[in-house]
Formats: C-alpha cells, sequence, structure tokens
C-alpha cells in the first residue's frame, strides 16, 4: 500500500495465488482443521461450491466444497471426499454434529483431502458469504495490514488509496466506520453524518443510494445544494447488500484512479463488512442472552449481571418498548425494532453514561439505572425522548414503559412484568387491539401511572383463572344480550358508572329519564339484581371494569 496516498499498487489479481490457508485466516468462522498439513494449507482456491449430493457432479477444481446437508462420517460423506479428492478440490467443510474429530481426521487422511469442521450452530448462508468473500478478498488484499470487520481502520486505509475522506455505511444508513486522515477536504454533509453516525436520509429515501446500489462498480455521484461530489460503491457478498462506501471526490486529476482502487477493493470490503456484522451480532446476542438470564433465571441472576459490568447498588428497573405495527413479519418491520433497538441505546447511553439494551421476542428492553434524587423522573425523561425520535425510526407509533424499580437483580423479573403488563395496558387503551393500529399514537409511560386498572387487570385474570364468573349475573347478562340482541349490559354499565344517578344516565344515553327507569326496572326485575345491596352492585362493577380493561376489549 502507498502510505503516501498517491496511488494504489495495482496487482495483476490473475498473477495472485490464493491459498487455503489465506482463506481459512480471512474466514475467521472457528473451522477446525481436521488434518492441517503444508500441502493442503497450500492448496490454491478458485472459487467456493455448496455440494448437494443430489446434484449432478460438476467440476470442483481447486474449489472448497460447502457439505450442506452431509454429516461427518456418513456414506454420503464418505463418496463425497472420494469425489473431491479424485477432482482435486482445495477442501470439504462439513459439520460433525457428534461425529467424532478423529473419525473425521482418518477420513481426511485417507482421501488426502482437507476437511473442515464447522461448529454444529454455524450458518450456512454466512459461511457461503465468508468463504467466497475470502476467496477474492486473498487476491485483492490492499490492506492486509487491517484487522479483519474494524471498519475505522479499514475506512481509513481505503481513504490512503484513494486520497478522500471516506465513510461506510449500512443498507439502514448507519455510519459503520469513518476516516480521520489529516488534510482531506469533507462538507458539511459529511461532518452532520460523522457526528451523528445516521444518514440524513435514510437510503430506502434518497435517490443517491438507489442509484449506487444499481449500479455494478463504482458511481461518480453529483454533490448537491454545494456539498462534494462522491465517489460510491455498494458493497455485497453472496449477492447480499451488505452496505455502501461513500469516498468524498478526490479531484479530477485522481477520480479515475480513485474508481478503479475502490471497484477493486470491492471484495474486501465485503470480507470487512461481514466480520464487523458477525461481531455486532455476536454482541447483540451475547447481551440479549445476558438479558434474558437476568429476567428469566433468577439463580443466576448474579452471573449475568457480573457478566454485564452491571452497577445495581441503587436499584435497576427494566424498560420495554415496542412498535405498534398491524404485521410484524415483513422485512421492514424487522429493520424497524433494530432502528429501534439502536435509537434505545443511544439514548440511554446519552442519558446515564451505560446502556444495557436488547432485542427479546420483538420487544427492545433496556436496564435503567436509579441514580440521583428523583431517578424515576429521569425515566419519565428517557422515554419522553425516545418517544419523540421514534418518528423518524417508523411511521406506526412507539409503545414504551417501565417497571418500578428493582432493588437487586434477583428483583428484576417483577420489574420486567409489570413493563409488559404496563405495555399490553398502553397498547389497549391506543386502541391497537381492536384493529384500528393506525389510529393510534405514541404512549409511554411509568408502571405507577397506571397501577389502579394494572391491579384491576390482575382481579380480572383471578377471577378467569379460578373460574368464578362462570355462572354469574354478568355471564347470565351476555347470555341473554347476544341471543336477543339486547344491551342489557351496557345499561346497567351505564347505572354502575353514574352511580346510580337516572339524570346522569339519561344524558349519557340520550334518553329520556323515564325510558332510563323503566330499563333499570326491567334489568334487575328478568335477572333478579338487587341493586341497592352494595355487594352486588361491588361485584357486579368489578366483573364488567375487568373486562373492559383486558386486551379483547367489551365483551357485552
Amino acid at each position: 500500500m502507498d502510505i503516501e496516498g498517491q496511488g494504489l499498487a495495482e496487482p495483476d489479481l490473475q498473477a495472485v495465488v490464493v491459498r487455503l490457508a489465506d482463506c481459512i485466516q480471512l474466514m475467521q468462522a472457528d473451522l477446525v482443521h481436521a488434518n492441517p498439513t503444508p500441502e493442503n494449507l497450500g492448496h490454491p482456491v478458485s472459487d467456493v461450491l455448496m455440494y448437494d449430493p443430489m446434484d449432478e457432479w460438476t467440476s470442483v477444481h481447486d474449489r472448497i466444497i460447502l457439505a450442506v446437508g452431509i454429516t461427518g462420517g456418513s456414506a454420503d460423506f464418505d463418496q463425497l471426499l472420494h469425489r473431491a479428492a479424485n477432482s482435486n478440490a482445495a477442501a470439504v467443510i462439513v459439520k460433525a454434529h457428534a461425529t467424532p474429530l478423529e473419525q473425521l481426521r482418518s477420513a481426511a487422511v485417507r482421501h488426502d483431502l482437507a476437511v473442515l469442521v464447522a461448529p454444529d450452530k454455524a450458518d450456512w448462508t454466512r459461511l457461503v458469504a465468508l468463504a467466497r468473500a475470502s476467496v477474492v478478498g486473498a487476491a485483492a488484499d490492499s490492506v492486509s495490514g487491517v484487522r479483519l470487520g474494524d471498519l475505522y481502520a479499514f475506512a481509513n486505509a481505503v481513504a490512503s488509496i484513494t486520497n478522500g475522506a471516506t465513510s461506510i455505511v449500512d443498507p439502514l444508513g448507519r455510519v459503520l466506520g469513518y476516516s480521520t486522515l489529516p488534510g482531506q477536504p469533507i462538507d458539511e454533509l459529511r461532518r452532520l453524518t460523522t457526528l451523528s453516525l445516521q444518514e440524513v436520509r435514510p437510503p430506502a429515501f434518497d435517490a443517491d443510494f438507489k442509484v449506487t446500489y444499481a449500479a455494478s462498480g463504482t458511481v461518480l455521484i453529483p454533490g448537491e445544494e454545494g456539498g462534494m461530489d462522491r465517489l460510491a460503491l455498494a458493497v455485497r457478498a453472496g449477492g447480499e447488500l451488505l452496505g455502501s462506501i461513500w469516498i468524498i471526490d478526490p479531484g479530477e486529476g485522481r477520480r479515475e484512479a480513485g474508481l478503479e482502487a475502490l471497484d477493486k477493493l470491492a471484495p474486501l470490503a465485503g470480507l470487512h463488512m461481514l466480520h464487523a456484522r458477525s461481531a455486532s451480532d455476536f454482541g447483540e446476542r451475547r447481551n440479549a442472552d445476558l438479558i434474558r438470564t437476568l429476567m428469566d433465571d433468577t439463580p443466576h441472576a448474579s452471573f449475568a449481571a457480573a457478566q454485564l459490568g452491571l452497577d445495581a447498588a441503587n436499584g435497576l428497573a427494566v424498560a420495554a418498548f415496542s412498535i405498534v405495527r398491524p404485521e410484524t413479519g415483513s422485512l421492514e418491520s424487522v429493520r424497524e425494532i433494530h432502528r429501534l433497538l439502536h435509537l434505545v441505546t443511544t439514548v440511554c447511553d446519552v442519558q446515564f453514561n451505560t446502556s444495557h439494551s436488547a432485542l427479546i421476542d420483538s420487544v427492545v428492553y433496556a436496564l435503567l439505572p436509579c441514580e440521583g434524587a428523583t431517578p424515576r423522573a429521569a425515566h419519565r425523561r428517557v422515554l419522553q425522548e425516545i418517544g419523540a425520535y421514534a418518528r423518524t425510526i417508523s411511521s406506526f407509533p412507539l409503545i414504551a414503559a417501565v417497571g418500578s424499580i428493582a432493588p437487586r437483580v434477583e428483583d428484576l423479573p417483577g420489574s420486567r412484568s409489570e413493563a409488559l403488563q404496563t405495555l399490553q395496558y398502553l397498547l389497549h387503551i391506543q386502541g391497537t387491539m381492536a384493529g384500528a393500529p393506525s389510529k393510534a399514537t405514541t404512549a409511554v409511560g411509568l408502571f405507577e401511572d397506571h397501577r389502579i386498572p394494572l391491579n384491576l387487570l390482575k382481579i380480572g385474570a383471578f377471577i378467569d383463572d379460578n373460574g368464578l364468573g362462570t355462572l354469574d349475573d354478568i355471564a347470565r347478562i351476555q347470555a341473554y344480550d347476544a341471543e336477543q340482541q339486547t344491551d342489557y349490559l351496557g345499561t346497567l354499565r351505564a347505572y354502575l358508572a353514574a352511580n346510580g344517578n337516572i339524570s346522569t344516565m339519561a344524558a349519557q344515553l340520550h334518553v329520556h329519564n323515564n325510558t332510563v327507569r323503566y330499563r333499570v326496572t326491567r334489568l334487575a326485575k328478568d335477572f333478579g339484581l338487587d341493586l341497592d345491596n352494595p355487594h352486588q352492585r361491588l361485584w357486579l362493577w368489578l366483573r364488567i371494569t375487568t373486562m373492559d380493561l383486558t386486551p379483547s376489549g367489551r365483551r357485552s
């Protein structure tokens, strides 16, 4: 690499020999080599092939073969090794699935072929992408001194090669890395995006990103409103869009060299972005696993807290966040919930100088510290700030809630339960469960804001769980209304809400006082109700209120 940044030394990629050892090093996929020898590690690699024993046998010369669906030690595995060795394949990647490593090593030695053993839980799609990117990346490794996945160092290397300030952006518009070389000019847009680590406009709605994604190589993007021109490249691996690289145009004298250099760096860029994403995914999964342990596995909560470095001296509270959508399985819904995770993480980090958040079962959770004299005010402020920003990540409303303060990590399951109960209640009162999510608005709150209705919901659950309302007066009235198309339950609801005041009921129901008196008389007579009995009134009111609070809505 030309460290002065005066141009890219152009390697002859056709003359570069990619060895198996190079690919293994670049993949960094926890592969175990069953029989490493200087000969098989030095075997040249030209491509990667996914193998299916039902498919017609094709040329595998110098290829890495991924034995998808084949178990080590099986007849299909032995047949594959025999064919691969006779066709001069570079290696076979297989999952052991309880096959002893010694047995796999013996088969590899017998066929004189490199066998790489992948973890049983490894994702074949990721392995294919990593393997293919590593083959091309090894041939184009002009920045071999950069640690794989370090996108800031990679951006600096690209900036040095192309002579332009560099940014690396993911498909959601998040800036994953940017160069910091002195003396390279930048504009206001570059300054804003590096400060916020986010593009001003989401790539899905930005014409420049669409042009970049549609191009087969690096393109020149004209600047807007006084901004600088840029060289832009879509980065892919195995056909999957990983993001894009944006370079401030180095000027007419260096532009062509920059365009050519960026095209040559594309495979290596994909490899770096794959590794960066894998590291990020691993961190998110580890966070999620530890936070799930805190909230679900009390005996191991203290261990998880230590792994997370939690300071629980003043207590912690669980916050829960969800985006209200009519459907949750689409690609856009997945992107939005990950944007929400990023937003929650960022806001909590700014507010508390620390962030412990995770996406678990389509709900984003955050562990909120309880510092200072008014921790609940801080919790409310965080909810409101996230709610205010929520419209930037989704057109659908946000629902957010915080459970009460847990004095010990062992008490966090209770705080989580309260946060979820409050979340469901907020969802209900927004009208979303009645089938009108588009009418819902962002709603946030603390558990204590809704303590009374949440306690009534617990009473309702107790009534249902113990069958206490199966054959009572409310059940009889509901059955009669359903059969006769009447609304006695509505009359009773209005009577109890008005504390028996006939005039108030008449105004609420928009009928004459005498009509109300008639309805109440008939209600009491037909169902044998003593509405002067305080115990009966209490029971009837509890039953109606708890039914009205349930997520399924009123049952009348």
